[in-house]
């Protein structure tokens, strides 16, 4: 199955629904084990993003952000869904030394905000940026960079 967007290919997401939408159009498009890379400002639906994967997933209670606490593992029927925030992370050694390899090979599908320092580590992953849109307070613009 292929990925809802191509590289370098952009979408307008209006309202949390249509990116949760789009959260569980690529839960079922990515592989066992593979890894997704969101890029956005605070309140750019990262984190709307990933419910619509974790509920595409079957995962029924909250989704929420990680920004405090690094990661959150998700149990889901379909595998655990890995969802971390490394915004706070100065050195990209931390996340490895916290055993996040480890944690991505035992998850279904592992979501990473903010992980530019690790992209060389995962090169076949995809990165998705999302960005509010001037004037539309409900719509975001998502672009696949790879």
């Amino acid at each position: 199955m292929t990925l809802p967007l191509l590289p370098g290919e952009s979408r307008l997401l209006r309202g949390q629904d249509e990116q949760r939408a789009l959260g569980a159009a690529l839960a079922r498009a990515l592989p066992a084990g593979a890894a997704l890379f969101l890029e956005g400002e605070l309140g750019a639906g990262k984190t709307t993003l990933t419910q619509g994967l974790a509920q595409a997933l079957g995962f029924a209670d909250a989704v929420t952000s990680p920004t405090y606490a690094l990661m959150h593992a998700y149990p889901t029927p379909a595998g655990r869904l890995l969802h971390v925030d490394a915004y706070r992370v100065r050195d990209v050694a931390e996340l490895y030394e916290m055993d996040l390899e480890e944690l991505m090979l035992g998850s279904r599908l592992s979501v990473i905000e903010w992980g530019e320092g690790l992209y060389a580590d995962y090169p076949h992953a995809p990165v998705l940026r999302l960005e509010h849109v001037a004037g539309e307070p409900e719509v975001r613009r998502v672009t696949r960079l790879r």
